[in-house]
């Protein structure tokens, strides 16, 4: 039985951001831990937020957020909330950011150990409080402010995906101007993340005709604005609303589920010495899974040429390579500094991602080598 639900309160235009002091006055938070990067904070992107609220400057931050949260930087991120007496988290950055926050509210809500939540192991009945938390995205590829789950890596090396109802942020200000001064190459691999979203989330054999129909919509969106966004990300301001506006509506899509693109993109994730950006993966990946997928997903292909306003028997799998070089993402795994030898490597965890168990053609393990291979 599908369960229909949107609980994010979000504020979504040019200027949002003055809408932080009331979200934070509606939420009861008067005191929070602001999660971010240095890269954030360096680009001026923190002070303007700061400015937003009254004495924000004198306000806790943790800066400290890697390109891929780990639990590590969580728990240091936690210490500081507790040690500030922190009542709420306000996330500002990318899926990272907004991912180690939301775990830091998890964690001050219902306890430690994070692997405790893992949902594979029936996690999820732990759960019972997670802090207030309003999340701030600079980039448009996630959709982590409206999305019910994190993915962190563990110390054990595994990419650990918690979903729960109750990591939905209270509250998302989505303000494109955040965005505008997003290079290039980051604007191509963050709005593939979200175009990925919305074509994985429309795949799910899960039955949520809402959802669906939100993750045509923000490819129909992504699809159209993501090469002005990448080409005059300073100037075009419609380009920019648009990719945001496709960026949370693939997380609000989603809810039903993902696929053999993020069970593969997660498990590369993890390894340290690659340090690949989880967007660039999965714009990498889309193609070689969306041919894996082909002789399941007829109907559904046919939907996604319209949306993208392809032809009716356009090669979805060549339109996003051709749009992959288009903005400037590599053309293979290879380039991203994946070998075939780490493939036994990654085989195992991709089998064990909460994703996996979403896709509408599920690989196993020999499937899931040659899916790796094809897309080196």
């Amino acid at each position: 039985m599908p369960v229909l639900s949107y609980l994010t309160t979000t504020h979504f235009d040019f200027g949002a951001i003055k809408m932080l002091g009331p979200e934070m006055k509606r939420l009861g938070i008067h005191r929070p831990l602001f999660v971010t990067d240095r890269g954030v904070r360096a680009a001026g992107l923190l002070e303007r937020v700061q400015s937003a609220v009254p004495d924000g400057a004198a306000l806790p931050v943790f800066d400290g957020t890697p390109g891929n949260p780990t639990e590590t930087a969580t728990l240091a991120a936690l210490a500081q909330y507790r040690a500030e007496g922190c009542d709420g988290v306000v996330c500002l950055g990318g899926g990272s950011s907004m991912d180690l926050g939301k775990g830091v509210a998890l964690l001050a809500g219902s306890g430690e150990p994070l692997a405790q939540y893992d949902p594979l192991k029936g996690g999820g009945k732990l759960i019972k409080c997670v802090a207030p938390v309003i999340c701030i995205p600079t980039t448009a590829g996630t959709g982590s402010e409206v999305s019910v789950g994190i993915v962190i890596i563990m110390g054990d090396g595994r990419k650990l995906t918690v979903a729960n109802p109750l990591l939905i942020p209270k509250s998302a200000i989505c303000d494109p101007e955040l965005t505008l001064g997003l290079p290039p190459l980051m604007t191509a691999a963050t709005g593939m993340d979200a175009i990925t979203h919305c074509i994985e989330a429309v795949l799910t054999p899960q039955v949520n005709p809402p959802a669906e129909g939100v993750g045509f919509d923000g490819l129909y969106r992504g699809w159209r604005a993501i090469e002005a966004a990448v080409a005059n990300g300073a100037t075009d301001r419609d380009a920019r609303w648009q990719m945001m506006m496709a960026s949370t509506e693939g997380a609000m899509a989603f809810v039903k589920g993902l696929g053999a693109v993020h069970s593969m993109s997660h498990a590369i994730g993890r390894r340290d010495d690659l340090k690949a950006h989880h967007g660039t993966l999965n714009a990498v990946i889309l193609p070689t899974v969306l041919r894996f997928n082909a002789p399941v997903c007829g109907e559904k292909y046919a939907r996604l040429r319209t949306a993208m306003g392809l032809d009716a028997g356009a090669d979805l799998a060549r339109a996003i390579e051709t749009r992959n070089a288009a903005i400037g993402l590599p053309a293979g795994l290879r380039a991203m500094g994946v070998t075939a030898e780490m493939i036994p490597d990654l085989v195992p965890y991709a089998l064990a991602d909460l994703a996996h168990f979403g896709a509408p053609r599920k690989p196993s393990a020999e499937e899931y080598a040659e899916l790796y291979q094809a897309a080196l």
